[in-house]
């Protein structure tokens, strides 16, 4: 461990990864118990054209994946309020419409390079101290507003109806979710890469939730397996010169099937 806290890059690579790990993980058991978990996946395609768009404008890609990202989160929640539009069926549209265009601008920029690549897979060895900046602040902005809204998105989650009825903004809850699921989306990029994150988003969040007896421990748990899982991937990268990004969302699997097997095991009385 020592070793590896003497690398500038290292010790930017763990301060993201666990500002961002945190984040994931109680946005994840949010999405996970609203069963809107494809939140994440419809986004990280979003965010792909937004990258694209940087590049292609000569623009900060991760600035320019954010407003992107940001925009159509809440294009999103209009579109399933007003059209009548299943949210699924919003984020399929807006997801593949968004790599779409990504595609295309990455097409005539002439910028399939490694930079894209970054993006794609992760390289969190690599990020930078303005993106490490960028990934705190926002992780912390994302918890506070969590944090701010807690009973009401904590109400909603588990009643939406009667949520509804006690006179609480349901369309408002949601967009600040997938403004904030947006958020995290582009930030957890570099750590594990946009066709990876949202892995980062649901894996450890289904992990926690096999195993807690209340909300406040799933969401405890995930935060530990989310941030043991960036971590793991570190470790991976440095010693063993294995991909970060791509041991970090399998090791979070492992987890979850050990605490699935788990459960089953207690259900059947084989553990007490």
């Amino acid at each position: 461990m020592e070793d590896i806290l003497t690398y500038g890059f290292m010790q930017r690579a763990l301060v993201a990864g666990v500002f961002i790990s945190i984040a994931c993980a109680i946005l994840g058991v949010f999405l996970v118990l609203k069963r809107d978990a494809m939140l994440g996946h419809g986004l990280s395609h979003v965010t792909f054209g937004g990258v694209a768009l940087g590049l292609f404008l000569g623009i900060k890609p991760l600035l320019m994946a954010l407003v992107v990202a940001v925009f159509c989160s809440v294009i999103i929640q209009k579109l399933r309020e007003k059209a009548g539009l299943y949210e699924d069926t919003a984020i399929g549209i807006f997801s593949s419409t968004g790599m779409a265009i990504g595609i295309i601008l990455v097409t005539l920029s002439g910028k399939f390079n490694v930079d894209l690549f970054s993006y794609l897979f992760g390289n969190i060895l690599a990020i930078e101290r303005f993106e490490v900046v960028i990934a705190v602040f926002l992780a912390v902005t994302v918890i506070m507003v969590i944090s701010f809204f807690y009973q009401e998105l904590l109400y909603q989650t588990f009643d939406a109806e009667a949520a509804r009825t006690s006179g609480i903004r349901i369309g408002f809850l949601d967009a600040v979710l997938a403004v904030l699921t947006s958020i995290t989306v582009v930030i957890g990029m570099k750590v594990v890469g946009i066709l990876l994150v949202a892995a980062l988003l649901v894996i450890p969040s289904a992990a926690g939730l096999q195993i807690a007896k209340t909300f406040r421990q799933a969401v405890i748990i995930s935060s530990v397996v989310s941030i043991g899982s960036v971590i793991a991937g570190l470790f991976a990268a440095f010693y063993w010169d294995l991909p970060a990004a791509g041991t970090t969302v399998v090791v979070a699997f492992l987890v979850f099937l050990a605490f699935g097997t788990l459960r089953i095991l207690k259900k059947r009385g084989v553990l007490e």
